[in-house]
């Protein structure tokens, strides 16, 4: 049986799996990804990323652009309704983006994504592979062990040939019924599964009832079904889901491609409509939130970590933002960086955020249900915002400051700038060229000092990066990048004198409002506790 060593061993290929291959490939950490389906879904499933996602994927170079490229695009606006069908004449806004996007241009350079999930995995694999990442789709996991020194994994081609993968650490990608972590015993916590849904992607002219109104998704409660409509995936593509108890065996019942037919005539409301039936799919809509994201060596990302209704749009963004996370903390100990507890940090940071985001979803998943189906559900957040860019750390990776309130949630548009808080965008010129301090961010740590009396800890972040041996690149705001709109100070909650440090992630790990006696022993002690070392 053949032998292989890597260092990181990524098991399923989808949203989590694949965005944290590319950023480690990227980062030139070795890695090895198993995906037992053949390739990336051809159901476009999670539609549009959030901006924090498209922020933490950005240092792939030009993906931003790609993204933005196949826009799905219906109108300036966005809108979510409750109906009988697509031709009901009276259908409930739940949702009309009337101008609260608006506010994201001055929270994030990054544009709209309203990709399907099916384009953004197609390009992500794309990324993943030609940076070097080792991509083996059609091969499963058979199984796994771990020793104090590292991971030892059985897998199995489609030819039938297994190999032996020995990693130093697992990423476990694989999905809602995640094996990994049924083979680790990991407990979960939350509502399990809520109903299950069989997808039906078909092609069919709906002009007239898509997008004269603009609406995107329309949740449908009719004789027929309980059920949605996802339109805008493309030309002539449009997805319907409808709601199915499972059958005695646990199964569903077959839909026949008749059956198929019957169902979007009933949802659109055209008894004649042309309609070419492209694909199905059956999954679960579930609740369910593992009760630690690490299990040794093994960490849990997307849906094997959290598992959400797709109600709010958050989902694929937060598995995303898994995928990224974990990669740039496995690269920092990887490397030497960071100590080999540093790791914890993923679990203490990740998991409040995925339950918090989880019952979000769960709240919005109350509001589109039949009003007679609603019960003891939780309150949908009252600011959306807060939840996309506003939501805060708390860990040893972070050096929270005297009289922290431990808040999981702020207001973006007010940041605070106070470690474990996403580091505000700010205006910047550099040469001529307006760039964010979000684009300063992800290849390692930052340290942001002021012009007046920062040149002190410019020279203390020389010495403490030689002595560490960590990348960490030092700016001189109003030096050669000019804070154009005088918002610096202000947004990062500094004086003249003052510094903050920011974590690959983009995300505020220490900070010195004022001057400090020693700004070098200052700083090595910070980053040292930090890092674990």
């Amino acid at each position: 049986m053949r032998q292989e060593r890597v260092p990181v061993l990524v098991v399923g290929g989808g949203y989590a799996g694949l965005s944290a291959a590319a950023l480690l490939a990227w980062r030139e950490v070795p890695v090895i990804l198993v995906e037992r389906h053949p390739s990336t879904s051809i159901q476009p499933k999670a539609f549009g990323m959030g901006p924090r996602a498209v922020e933490l994927l950005r240092p792939l170079p030009g993906i931003e652009q790609t993204f933005a490229d196949i826009w799905i695009g219906i109108g300036d606006s966005m809108r979510i309704a409750i109906a009988k069908t697509l031709a009901d004449p009276d259908p409930q806004m739940i949702f009309e983006d009337t101008g609260e996007f608006d506010a994201l241009a001055d929270l994030t350079p990054v544009p709209r994504v309203g990709a399907p999930q099916s384009e953004v995995e197609r390009v992500l694999r794309a990324y993943a592979d030609e940076l070097g990442a080792d991509l083996r789709f059609s091969t499963e996991l058979i199984s796994l062990d771990q020793d104090d020194d590292g991971v030892t994994a059985v897998i199995r081609a489609a030819d039938g040939e297994e190999s032996v993968v020995r990693a130093d650490y697992v990423v476990a990608a694989d999905g809602h019924r995640s094996s990994l972590r049924e083979r680790l015993a990991v407990p979960t916590s939350g509502r399990g599964d809520l109903v299950q849904m069989r997808s039906i992607m078909f092609d069919a002219d709906l002009t007239g009832l898509v997008n004269e109104r603009e609406v995107i998704v329309w949740y449908l409660h009719n004789d027929a079904f309980t059920g949605v409509i996802v339109t805008g995936t493309g030309v002539g593509a449009h997805v319907l889901g409808i709601n199915q108890t499972p059958s005695p065996d646990g199964g569903a019942d077959t839909l026949t491609e008749e059956r198929c037919v019957e169902l979007i005539r009933a949802g659109t409301g055209i008894p004649d409509l042309d309609v070419q039936v492209l694909d199905t799919a059956t999954f679960s809509l579930a609740h369910v939130v593992a009760d630690t994201f690490r299990a040794g060596r093994v960490f849990f990302a997307g849906d094997a970590a959290h598992t959400m209704p797709p109600t709010g749009g958050q989902g694929g963004s937060t598995a995303l933002q898994d995928g990224c996370d974990i990669a740039w903390r496995l690269w920092l100990v990887l490397s030497g960086q960071a100590g080999p507890g540093f790791l914890d940090t993923y679990d203490a940071e990740r998991r409040p955020i995925g339950a918090l985001t989880a019952d979000a979803q769960l709240a919005n998943l109350s509001v589109r249900m039949p009003v007679d189906e609603r019960s003891d559900y939780p309150e949908p957040l009252e600011d959306f915002l807060q939840a996309m860019l506003g939501y805060r750390y708390h860990s040893a990776a972070v050096l929270e400051e005297p009289g922290d309130d431990g808040s999981l949630l702020e207001d973006p548009r007010v940041p605070s700038g106070r470690p474990g808080s996403r580091a505000p965008h700010v205006v910047l010129d550099w040469e001529g060229q307006r760039i964010s301090t979000i684009d300063l961010f992800g290849s390692g740590f930052v340290l942001l000092a002021d012009k007046c009396g920062g040149q002190v800890w410019m020279d203390a972040g020389r010495v403490v990066k030689e002595r560490l041996g960590v990348q960490l690149t030092r700016i001189l705001v109003d030096d050669e990048l000019v804070d154009v709109e005088g918002r610096w100070r202000e947004r990062y909650g500094v004086r003249e004198g003052g510094a903050v440090l920011v974590r690959p992630d983009g995300y505020v790990a220490w900070r010195a409002p004022r001057p400090t006696p020693d700004p070098m022993s200052t700083l090595d002690q910070a980053l040292t506790r930090i890092l674990h070392r």
